[in-house]
Order: structure tokens, then sequence, then C-alpha cells
């Protein structure tokens, strides 16, 4: 590891601002790491912020004039993703920031590359589109996009490569945020056209696949779908809360109130019922704010007490593959 190697001044900035204007509640959070940390998180979140946004055609998560593009579109562009990603990985520096980035937190980090494969891996179901047949193939639509992003901060935050355990919790937490995600953003999705509901469990609510389907069901009859993933969102949230505790402690606090932040919109959710699809769901400033200081200082104290061993099992939640020779169709067992 090149522990010595600083980021330079300018992908340092280039980091700060991406993920301040792409996500206010990790920004919020990085600011608890120790500053080498704190680079080296933001600058992954901005080579993976990149990687979406070419994708979906968006800039920083909002839509672009070119979110319409054609599935050919949407392949060569992953193709270009993935050239560019091995240079990065290689440890070339192109003089695109999000892949020089990239190249700087793999080389510092000791970042194996097949994480940072596998996460393009996961946006080919954006790109090929169809729809999620049941909660297995959301789950694994979440580890592409989401479970290997946890997994590849917890390395930048030091844990070990091959410490599988801590680093399936790190996964439990990037598959939590995204079922958080689908959740709070199941209107805007199906306005552009995507849908990430486990197709199965619409029909059995009489709702049909299609973003059109979405924006026309009842609320009433789509909020049981939604609320389903949430409370399988919660299972993760609780599982990830193990990992907490393998932390050095400021990474542990970020951790725990970006956690604590995030699983609020869940929460909200919840206690809005089927109203929750009528408007975005948002965590209102203040709150976040407590909420983050609370999460801080409940990861501080998890770190610090540092519990060896006894945690509970990883009974009934989705493994994920561990190379990328193993076949990731895998049924929901424990861990």
């Amino acid at each position: 590891m090149q522990a010595n190697e600083a980021v330079s001044a300018s992908l340092s900035k280039y980091g700060r601002e991406t993920i301040a204007k792409g996500s206010k509640s990790f920004a919020l959070a990085s600011r608890l790491f120790a500053p080498d940390m704190r680079d080296d998180a933001r600058l992954l979140y901005a080579w993976c912020r990149h990687c979406d946004d070419v994708i979906d055609g968006q800039d920083l998560g909002g839509d672009a004039p070119d979110a319409g593009m054609t599935p050919e579109v949407r392949r060569a562009r992953l193709a270009d993703l993935r050239r560019k990603t091995e240079r990065a990985l290689a440890g070339e520096r192109d003089g695109e920031p999000p892949f020089n980035g990239l190249a700087h937190v793999a080389r510092r980090r000791s970042l194996p590359p097949r994480y940072a494969m596998a996460h393009l891996d996961g946006f080919a179901r954006d790109v090929e589109g169809g729809p999620l047949e049941d909660l297995d193939a959301v789950l694994r639509y979440c580890y592409g996009v989401a479970g290997v992003v946890g997994i590849m901060m917890a390395i930048v935050m030091g844990v070990d490569p091959e410490d599988d355990s801590t680093l399936d919790r790190a996964c439990d937490l990037g598959l939590a945020f995204q079922l958080t995600n689908i959740c709070r953003d199941v209107a805007d999705d199906a306005r552009g056209g995507r849908v990430y509901l486990p197709a199965d469990r619409l029909a059995a609510a009489g709702v049909g696949p299609t973003g059109a389907d979405i924006l026309d069901a009842d609320p009433a009859a789509l909020y049981p779908v939604v609320e389903g993933l949430l409370e399988e969102a919660e299972r993760y949230y609780a599982s990830a809360s193990e990992g907490v505790k393998a932390l050095s402690p400021r990474a542990a606090a970020a951790i725990a109130a970006a956690r604590n932040v995030y699983r609020e919109i869940g929460a909200s959710m919840a206690r809005k019922g089927a109203q929750s699809l009528r408007e975005r769901t948002i965590v209102p400033r203040g709150r976040k704010l407590w909420l983050a200081a609370s999460g801080a200082g409940t990861g501080l104290a998890a770190s610090l007490a540092r519990p060896g061993r006894g945690a509970p099992a990883r009974a009934g939640l989705w493994r994920r593959p561990k190379s990328l020779f193993e076949d990731d169709r895998n049924p929901i067992v424990g861990g």
C-alpha cells in the first residue's frame, strides 16, 4: 500500500465538489473521516457517481438531455467505462478526474480490481432493461450497483481485502442503501421508464411491470410491495451495524452517521404509508444533523468497545459471490 502518496489538490477539490453536489448525506458523513481517508472515499464516490451518470444519461443524479438514449448507446458507454476503468486500475492516468481519482485510490489502498469491475457489471441491467423477476434478482442488482461499493469503501477505510466477514457487513450496508433508494425513487424511476421493484410481487399486487403501470397504480395497492423492500432493507441495516465495530473510530463514526440518515428515509416512508409514494421523501436538514450526530456517537462507541467475537450470524441474508468465477444466481441463504 502506498500510504504516503498524497492526493493532488485538484483531485481533492474534484472529489469534494462531486460528493457535495451528488449526495448531501454522504458529504456530511465524510467530514468525520481523517483527511487522507476522506479524500480517498470522496474520489471513489466520484468515480461511482460518474459511471452511474454515464449509463443513465444524468448529471449528478439529475436527468439530462441524453436520459432517453438507446440501449446501443448505453452499451457503447458501458464498454468505454470498462476500458477506462481497466486502464486506471493498471495505474494509467488519462487526464479525466474520475479515472485519475480511481487510479489514485486503487494504488493507495491496494483495491482489488475485481470489485470495481463488478460495479460496472452491475450496470448491465440498466443497459439491457427488463424486469427484475423476484427479490433475489433485486438483491443481485443491488449488489452490483451498491453492495460492491460498500466493500470498496470498507477497504478504503482500512479493512483487509481478505476480511470477508467485515466485507460482508459492508456489502450489507450497500444493499440496504440501494433498497432504500429503490423505495424512495419509485415514481421518479417510473417516469424514466425504470422499475426496480420485484415483478412477482408487483403481479401479486395487481400491478404491471412497466413504468407506466407503476404511475397508473393505486398507491394503496403498490405500497405493500414497497413496504416489503423497506422491511428487507432493515434486515441489512441491522447486519451492517455489526460491521461498524471492526472500523477505526473515525471511520465507524462516519459510517454510522450515514447509516442513521439513510435509514431515516425508509422509517419516514413507513410512517407515511401509501402517502409516501405521492411525494419524494426527504429528511429535513435539522433532523439529518441530529441523526448524523447520534449515529457518529454510537459508531464511535461501538468501535472503541471492539467486542472480539459473538456477532450474530447473517442468517437468511443474501450471500455475495466471492469471486468473478462464481455464479451469482444464488438463493437467499445464511452467511
